[in-house]
């Protein structure tokens, strides 16, 4: 009896230094930012006007911005991850970085792999389309044909509405968003589906080169990601979201980036 107290005994023991690892290393990111002293962002630079890079080499935008204000609330110093897109969820889930910022559209399918927190701006896709199919195309009902030819930029949910609204057209995929826009201004392909701030700010400096069809035809809210099992990471990233918006932090930082062209300079 003695032994089988013993062994019991035993058994708690390492069954308690178990759990106590286990939660050591389930540190909240919080801890872990606070611990190093810096939040990790990852993006990908290039998307207008919620980050890019600016002619000196630095990285500018509305998320850019924002992830600065995160991190001056956290007492932390802003490290951004410039990383590219096929590979900005192995890179937070392998904790190269602490957060996404870069615009990502909250999906089912990326939501298996990480958790997202309340969007933070509601955007949709919308088409560019070369000037001579004006008044011929109006919609993205109309690109639904055989002899258009559609393209997007890999792995985003520009791509995956064309695939799914304009499965009859061709779809042609490129590894940037500049890439696949140039199509349409050549003339070597006939629309370009992506986001609606990415397309009204390309239209508006290349007005003889493409059309916009502005009316998005989809419903996409933008969130930050965090990695998976971290309930008070999104409780403070909520929280954040809702103290920016209420205090005109918010608002202040969307003007500059969405209602005004002054930063244009700076990546042009």
């Amino acid at each position: 009896m003695k032994k089988f107290f013993t062994h019991a005994a035993l058994g708690l023991a390492l069954a308690c230094s178990a759990l106590a690892s286990t939660q050591a290393m389930a540190k909240s990111a919080l801890e872990q930012i606070q611990d190093s002293g810096s939040l990790r962002v990852c993006f990908e630079a290039g998307y207008m006007p919620f980050e890019m890079k600016t002619k000196d080499g630095r990285f500018i935008g509305f998320d850019i911005d924002m992830g600065k204000q995160m991190a001056r609330a956290m007492g932390v110093k802003f490290v951004p991850v410039n990383t590219a897109w096929d590979g900005i969820i192995p890179a937070l889930q392998t904790g190269k970085c602490d957060i996404i910022m870069g615009g990502m559209t909250i999906t089912p399918k990326r939501n298996l792999k990480v958790n997202f927190a309340h969007p933070y701006i509601v955007i949709g896709q919308t088409i560019l389309i070369k000037p001579s199919l004006k008044g011929k195309i109006t919609s993205y009902k109309d690109l639904d044909n055989a002899k258009y030819t559609i393209a997007s930029k890999l792995g985003t949910t520009g791509s995956q509405a064309a695939k799914r609204y304009m499965s009859k057209a061709k779809q042609q995929l490129f590894d940037t968003e500049a890439d696949a826009v140039l199509q349409v201004a050549n003339g070597k392909a006939d629309a370009f589906v992506y986001d609606m701030p990415f397309n009204a700010i390309y239209a508006s400096q290349h007005q003889k080169q493409v059309v916009f069809l502005d009316k998005p035809f989809t419903y996409e809210p933008l969130a930050w990601a965090v990695r998976q099992g971290d309930p008070d990471f999104l409780n403070f990233l909520n929280n954040f979201l809702r103290q920016t918006k209420g205090d005109g932090t918010y608002q202040r930082i969307y003007d500059h980036w969405f209602k005004s062209d002054r930063w244009l300079s700076q990546v042009q």
